[in-house]
């Protein structure tokens, strides 16, 4: 019986991490002015827990993140980036 606890138990604690997702998103950052700005944009996003990539781009003046979605979300993404100086939106 104490077996069968203590696999349910494992069991129980790996379906938690089940729910978890990688999720992309486009974020319009219309302030990105120079050739930093993206570097600042990007480093703001990837201090964010979750945050597995970035890509910043003052061409586009948008960033791409993947995020794991458990760990943080999309209010929290644009949060970082006004935090640096540079406010942004979900890019639709």
């Amino acid at each position: 019986m104490t077996k069968f606890i203590a696999i349910l138990a494992v069991l129980i604690a790996l379906a938690g991490n089940a729910w978890a997702a990688s999720q992309t998103v486009t974020l319009a950052v219309p302030d990105m002015t120079c050739s930093a700005c993206p570097l600042t944009v990007k480093a703001a996003l990837t201090k964010v827990d979750g945050v597995t990539k970035v890509e910043a781009s003052l061409e586009n003046k948008e960033a791409v993140v993947t995020f794991d979605d458990a760990k943080t979300s999309i209010a929290a993404l644009t949060k970082a980036t006004a935090n640096a100086g540079y406010p942004s939106s979900v890019k639709h």
